[in-house]
């Protein structure tokens, strides 16, 4: 599984303009409604769940907010680069400006765990996320995200 087996070109927001991580989580569930053709409520409300277990920073200014959704048939990945960092409560206190969405069939188990360690060990990476970060359109980001680790780097 790549990463772009997760992410369609349609599914990357370029310049997302938020202010908070609330707002930054409205308008991800807005935008992977249309795409995936789930309700957009219940995507917010599965992205706010998980993240009062703790927040989906995982330092560096990633955050990868993710969850399990029942009428979901496979993964579903949305990747923004916002305009703007914001505060999303991250544990080495970094503002966020990459933001990857993962959502997964209610059953999901093994897979899921997969593509959120490999989103993870992705955009962890500091040259990859600089060249995300110096990315201005849907297709720059979507190369970068398409390359192996090895050769992104």
């Amino acid at each position: 599984m790549t990463i772009t087996d997760l992410v369609a070109p349609e599914a990357i927001l370029p310049a997302l303009k938020v202010n908070s991580k609330k707002q930054a989580l409205q308008e991800l569930a807005a935008r992977a409604a249309v795409l995936t053709t789930q309700n957009e409520r219940s995507i917010f409300e599965v992205l706010l769940q998980r993240e009062k277990l703790g927040t989906t920073a995982v330092g560096y200014g990633v955050a990868i907010p993710h969850g399990k959704l029942p009428k979901l048939d496979k993964l579903f990945g949305m990747f923004a680069r916002l305009e703007r960092p914001i505060d999303f409560e991250a544990m080495d206190g970094q503002p966020v400006d990459l933001m990857f969405l993962l959502l997964a069939p209610e059953g999901a188990g093994a897979d899921h765990l997969k593509a959120l360690a490999r989103v993870a060990r992705l955009l962890r990476d500091q040259d990859i996320a600089k060249k995300l970060r110096a990315s201005r359109d849907a297709e720059a980001i979507y190369s970068v995200l398409a390359l192996p680790p090895a050769t992104a780097a």
